[in-house]
């Protein structure tokens, strides 16, 4: 396959497959990276589409970098690339896996991509906060006090990113949206997929035994199928 780096301000990005007049703007999840596109990029390039894939901050080539992986940090950089590629596609297609999906509520909520791949999405970041907190056993007040607690399992629990997460609802979402959800997900409940699917007119697919990372071969596999299946050509 083709492989190009381009960069775009400060970033390098890759772009994946020949010329085309179509896009997909692939956004990794948490400990991944934009060498994980290869994968999906195969697949859509069998549809005509090329893929551009970023590093998110904290992430890849940007791990030592001084910006961090925080959403009023990536909205903008999400923003500035996705006019980029409005610029030079035709078309833009979205996909996006775990924290970026919460990260693209955020910064598209008034785009609409040609369509959209969610895979185990974080869809309500306020709900997953108190869910680590209850982890962590650390309570609301404790977390003010605070302003930042670090966890026994890795996460860093904010007072102001829980205050962003609350102001900040998704009050809509117009794309054509697809997602693909493991049935034992303990980051996202079940009940809140559905509710999104049900007020976005998302199509769900939910694999059977699977968790929050698809990275066994049956998963993959599974994700590859409906993938293939999902795009629209």
């Amino acid at each position: 396959m083709n492989i190009r780096e381009i960069k775009l301000q400060q970033l390098s990005t890759l772009l994946y497959g020949r010329p085309a007049d179509k896009v997909v703007l692939y956004l990794h999840g948490q400990a991944g990276n934009k060498e994980e596109a290869a994968i999906a990029a195969e697949i859509f390039a069998t549809k005509g589409w090329q893929t551009f894939a970023i590093d998110l901050p904290k992430h890849g080539q940007r791990k030592n970098e001084a910006t961090e992986r925080l959403p009023w940090e990536v909205v903008p950089e999400l923003n500035m690339i996705t006019d980029y590629l409005s610029e030079n596609w035709q078309q833009v297609t979205l996909y996006a896996n775990s924290i970026s999906a919460w990260f693209s509520l955020m910064a598209f909520s008034e785009k609409i991509f040609t369509q959209a791949f969610f895979v185990s999405p974080v869809l309500d970041m306020e709900e997953l906060i108190y869910q680590m907190m209850t982890w962590a056993q650390v309570t609301v007040n404790e977390l003010q006090e605070k302003k930042e607690i670090q966890t026994d399992f890795g996460q860093n629990l904010s007072w102001q990113y829980l205050q962003y997460a609350k102001e900040k609802p998704i009050s809509s979402w117009p794309t054509p949206t697809k997602i693909l959800y493991g049935e034992k997900d303990h980051l996202t409940p079940l009940a809140t997929v559905q509710t999104f699917a049900e007020h976005t007119n998302s199509q769900l697919t939910i694999m059977p035994a699977a968790e929050h990372w698809f990275h066994t071969p049956d998963q993959m596999a599974f994700l590859k199928d409906w993938l293939s299946k999902s795009i629209e050509n």
